[in-house]
């Protein structure tokens, strides 16, 4: 990958929405002879060089009213809510580049009033002399956020304290996905990741790519050392290695500094399927859990990051009403007092309308895990939200959820809990009758009640996921 192009993310934080005669000011920040242009019906205006390839792209200013998000993804102290959130990216294969994206933050901020990230990207308003400059042509993907494309992968590198699902990431997800390519997100070795990035994340040869001192690259998920060959990053394999026993080494990197620091999460993964109906609100189901767990609702949501929309079930639902029959992806977030994130996924298929949820709050030392919330929140989804299945655990893990590239042990099994109708389906007695030591517990109606599976749940004791294996075995009949 030497030699190729990378991008260098530049944000405005204003309190005011940047007017059109602002933007215009930021957009000539290279001089009046640097050309401009738009794509996605103006979603993204793009400068360019004499050749009509990008030097900068920017993103539509989006609107945040969600408090913390700032903080949360870039470590940036934050305008008071609402505020507006532009971003830049620029082509650091060429320093103008990068020099183009900060001036235009910097004129951004001063003219409307705000601060821009990084400080340091952004401390000049002069003009960037970009005579001569020229880049490399832009990706066959046409998207911004793709900095190097192959036929097997598009790579987007990253130098962002946490990888956020922000619109040019989700954009990238897409398009890899349509032309059947796998997403690698190259990251320095400070970054962490979003879990509503890390969820999305497909498989191979999809993956997490840090940079490393001492091994290169390595892969921030598994460990795994990479290394670039033919077009994508690859795993390394031992001389001893055999299609048996492959022995990838493991980035030291990876292994160090996992001692546990006494923060927790409680993770929440459920599925729930409601019948089709005109009159169906949806997300309530998130919302029964926050309030179970938290006490209060979610603070926020939107269909990228940083989630920028205050909570509401309506606009939810709206926003999945008009995509049918296209999915819907969305993002729902907490307060900085109570980290909570989760990721819903909302389809339309035979069994009615799906709603996949996967949800993680986070805890820091000396603060309980409201384990005991659990059975609660349970029986909201199975009396109220058409449950299908959930599966609860607590893990060793940061409280502000973003996901670093170390090795943090999975999570334990506290609860699996089966649904009404699929304890109905279930030939004879085998939903109540289990291998484990302990008997379910009915949730609902006695007449078509779920079932609450009590596990272990202690992160110090992974016993509990052969528990949940033998229970998953008996209950599919195996």
């Amino acid at each position: 990958m030497a030699g190729e192009p990378m991008t260098k993310d530049v944000i405005a934080l204003t309190k005011k929405m940047p007017d059109p005669l602002s933007v215009l000011a930021g957009l000539l920040s290279g001089g009046p002879d640097k050309l401009v242009g738009a794509e996605g019906d103006g979603a993204v205006v793009r400068l360019c060089d004499e050749q009509g390839r990008p030097l900068v792209s920017i993103e539509a200013p989006l609107l945040v009213q969600v408090r913390g998000e700032a903080q949360r993804l870039l470590g940036a102290r934050e305008p008071q809510t609402p505020y507006w959130w532009t971003e830049a990216r620029a082509t650091t294969g060429v320093k103008e580049a990068e020099e183009l994206a900060g001036t235009f933050a910097a004129r951004l901020a001063t003219l409307v009033g705000g601060t821009a990230w990084p400080r340091e990207a952004a401390r000049s308003m002069a003009v960037v002399r970009t005579d001569g400059v020229s880049v490399v042509p832009a990706p066959a993907a046409a998207q911004p956020a793709v900095d190097v494309l192959t036929d097997k992968v598009a790579v987007v590198i990253q130098d962002r304290p946490v990888v956020a699902m922000t619109a040019w990431l989700a954009d990238a997800f897409r398009a890899a996905a349509a032309a059947e390519r796998g997403l690698q997100i190259v990251t320095p070795a400070g970054t962490r990741m979003s879990p509503a990035v890390r969820n999305a994340l497909p498989g191979w040869p999809s993956r997490w790519v840090v940079q490393d001192e001492r091994d290169g690259y390595y892969d921030g998920l598994s460990g795994a050392v990479l290394r670039w060959d033919n077009g994508l990053f690859v795993t390394v394999e031992s001389p001893e290695a055999t299609p048996e026993d492959p022995r990838t080494p493991a980035a030291r990197t990876f292994g160090e500094n996992i001692a546990d620091t006494g923060e927790r999460q409680l993770a929440l993964s459920f599925r729930t399927v409601h019948p089709a109906d005109d009159r169906l609100v949806l997300g309530g189901a998130v919302e029964a859990v926050w309030r179970e767990i938290t006490g209060d609702p979610p603070a926020g949501w939107g269909t990228e990051e940083p989630a920028n929309l205050p909570w509401s079930l309506r606009q939810l639902t709206d926003v999945a009403h008009e995509r049918t029959p296209e999915a819907t992806w969305l993002v729902v977030v907490g307060t900085p007092e109570r980290p909570g994130l989760a990721t819903v996924r909302i389809t339309r298929t035979k069994a009615g309308v799906e709603e996949d949820v996967t949800l993680a709050f986070g805890y820091g030392p000396g603060e309980e895990v409201p384990a005991d919330a659990v059975p609660a929140a349970a029986e909201a989804l199975a009396t109220r939200h058409d449950l299908q299945s959930m599966l609860v655990q607590i893990r060793r893990a940061r409280r502000d959820l973003s996901v670093p590239p170390r090795f943090e042990g999975p999570g334990v099994p506290y609860a699996f809990v089966l649904g009404a109708e699929e304890v109905r389906t279930m030939p004879g007695d085998r939903a109540r009758r289990t291998p484990l030591s302990e008997p379910p517990r009915e949730l609902g109606p006695r007449t078509r009640p779920a079932l609450y599976y009590p596990l272990p749940g202690d992160p110090s004791d992974l016993s509990g996921w052969q528990d949940f294996e033998r229970l998953m075995r008996h209950l599919k009949g195996d």
